[in-house]
């Protein structure tokens, strides 16, 4: 079989009309893959297909349009998130963490399912994950820190189930990035002291991360967490 170099590289990146969804998109077209943009809300941003991948059905006509359009599908980067209330746990809002658990986890092992079921050796999954994973987010959005423990512990497994069929799953831990993703615009300053390299992250850093752990070079990781948090 050919390896990933010497074929058509058709990659769907859920959430990818925005933010650091969109820098993945823009970094992988360069690179060369041909990138199905999966979007939810924010549809003037991108030509992309609409999907809710909490929705099983709506993840199977992602992943059929894509292959019907682009070719069959050969990566999958997992971006789509929403970090729901903002605030102390006690306070939140219950329908705005269901949602926010149904997007980062459901959501995540819907579209991976899809993925392996159609990836040949060579295919390759990318999951967002957040340094929130590790540090708990107290006080901002602990509902959302473990999701996002979770999307960590199903990288680790999944590449362990899919390990012999050439398929590899890996994960790019962001930290506070420069993004529309904050309810207050300036998060990524005001939190900036805190990090050990004094400043924010840009969502072309999580992208540059996401094509290496997607190309040739990368063929012997899987079950990898990258941590890119300046620190964190």
């Amino acid at each position: 079989m050919a390896d990933q170099g010497e074929r058509r590289r058709v990659t769907v990146v859920t959430g990818g009309s925005r933010g650091i969804g969109a820098a993945i998109c823009l970094r992988l077209a360069a690179e060369g893959h041909d990138v199905a943009v999966g979007y939810r809300s924010y549809a003037e941003a991108a030509e992309a297909i609409a999907v809710d991948t909490a929705d099983a059905a709506d993840v199977d006509r992602l992943f059929d349009t894509a292959t019907a359009r682009l070719g069959p599908v050969t990566g999958l980067v997992n971006n789509a998130g929403v970090s729901g209330p903002v605030g102390p746990l006690a306070d939140a809002d219950p329908e705005g963490m269901r949602q926010a658990l149904e997007v980062n986890v459901p959501g995540y092992l819907l579209c991976a399912r899809r993925a392996i079921g159609g990836m040949t050796a060579g295919g390759a999954i990318v999951n967002i994950s957040s340094a929130a994973a590790t540090l708990g987010s107290p006080g901002t959005y602990v509902h959302y820190a473990a999701a996002k423990a979770a999307v960590d512990a199903m990288t680790v497994g999944l590449s362990k189930e899919v390990a012999a069929d050439g398929l590899r799953v890996n994960c790019v831990a962001p930290g506070t990035i420069w993004t529309d993703f904050h309810a207050d615009p300036q998060r990524p300053a005001k939190v900036a002291a805190a990090v050990p390299m004094g400043r924010a992250g840009k969502p072309e850093q999580i992208a540059g991360a996401v094509a290496w752990l997607l190309s040739d070079d990368a063929s012997y990781a899987t079950g990898t967490v990258m941590r890119v948090a300046g620190g964190m």
